[in-house]
């Protein structure tokens, strides 16, 4: 058996996939080690989600579709369960994580894979028309109850999960007039959000003033404490120029806070210049590209559904860690997709990228599962299907 031969064998689905995950995977290791001490926790997190990836991926996908009810329920009473009890990291001036076994989780993250995936099977499984007030109780109230319980503590995740939803829902053919009607109550109601934040600031201590901190800083607003970290991942960008200062030689991550989650693309384009950076924004841009086509290829609706809100996410969010580093988007806190340290943006990374492979390997609604699973997959997908129905 040739390399390639045994590497299809253990990594099924798309290839092209498979070597930007691992690619991505494998280089996080040198601004992670370049910025942070603890690389064997980098090392144990990368570890677990290619993993979990791998196991993910040998799932067939329309498993997942009727799992995503049950999970989500999982994610919203997790969600809850981080209001009251979340703990702080890494001086964050909120409760996000939780912990689960002894390891931080951040429950947000699960519920923004979970909630794509729901929605993706939701959108697949509808015939007719859709009416706007009979698709709030079906398809839309996740989007809401997500939304409400991530945003006391997180705004910019809170952002993306909304946005994501958007385009899955337009993509997936729900009329865009509704879609406009969703955007405007969720300008109200975070109006009103902001409204209670600023009469009651003992409930969310500074965190309507810490978002409205970040737009000021980025239109021009702040002092000097403010534009700390902009300006510093700007000057780490600048002195990277287009070869950089070569690995393990930058200067600025030694002050730049963040510098290994939030901020990492600036001590990438510091150490390895522009070449470095632009390498890396074109494997996210592969990453999507070849997503698509995994898309076009899928069996069903679902399968389409769900590679193009994954992918779409992943990319988005990659993108968003981008701008903010080179300070076209105020700061978020969102990381770099497999590539920034940290255990649950890692993990669930990966069970997206799974589910993606997954849909590349086949076994749809249409086609007939590994015989020596038949039966038994056969009836747990038909009690996850009436759990889904009730």
């Amino acid at each position: 058996m040739n390399p390639m031969e045994r590497f299809t064998t253990y990594f099924q689905g798309s290839t092209q996939i498979w070597m930007i995950t691992l690619l991505l995977a494998v280089f996080s290791f040198l601004p992670v080690f370049s910025a942070s001490t603890n690389v064997y926790m980098h090392m144990a997190h990368i570890t677990l989600g290619l993993l979990i990836a791998q196991g993910a991926h040998r799932v067939p996908y329309r498993f997942f579709g009727p799992l995503s009810v049950m999970m989500l329920w999982i994610s919203l009473g997790l969600l809850a369960f981080t209001i009251a009890q979340g703990q702080t990291i890494g001086g964050a001036n909120s409760s996000r994580w939780i912990y689960v076994f002894g390891l931080s989780f951040q429950p947000s993250a699960l519920a923004a894979v979970t909630l794509m995936v729901y929605l993706a099977r939701k959108l697949a499984k509808h015939e007719g028309p859709w009416e706007f007030k009979a698709s709030i109780k079906s398809l839309l109230w996740p989007i809401f109850a997500v939304c409400a319980l991530v945003l006391p503590a997180n705004f910019s995740t809170t952002a993306l999960i909304f946005v994501n939803s958007m385009i899955l829902l337009s993509v997936g053919g729900y009329p865009l007039k509704h879609v406009s009607k969703i955007l405007g109550t969720g300008i109200v109601f975070l109006g009103l959000f902001i409204a209670l934040a600023k009469a009651f600031p003992e409930a969310m201590p500074n965190r309507v003033d810490t978002w409205m901190e970040r737009i000021d800083t980025f239109v021009g607003g702040g002092d000097e404490d403010d534009t700390y970290q902009t300006t510093l991942a700007m000057t780490a960008i600048a002195e990277g120029g287009v070869k950089g200062m070569g690995p393990g030689r930058g200067l600025h991550k030694h002050f730049l806070p963040q510098n290994n989650s939030d901020f990492i693309y600036a001590t990438i384009v510091e150490e390895y210049g522009l070449v470095g950076g632009t390498a890396v924004l074109l494997m996210y841009l592969w990453f999507m590209l070849a997503s698509v086509r995994v898309a076009r290829r899928a069996h069903d609706l679902f399968g389409r559904l769900v590679v193009i809100g994954l992918s779409f996410a992943i990319s988005f969010q990659a993108l968003i860690n981008m701008a903010v580093a080179v300070n076209l988007f105020p700061v978020t806190g969102q990381t770099l997709p497999l590539v920034s340290a940290g255990g649950s943006s890692i993990w669930m990374t990966c069970l997206a990228i799974g589910i993606i492979l997954s849909v590349s390997r086949g076994r749809g609604d249409g086609e007939t599962m590994d015989a020596d699973m038949d039966q038994a997959n056969a009836e747990e997908i038909q009690s996850l299907n009436a759990l889904e129905d009730a």
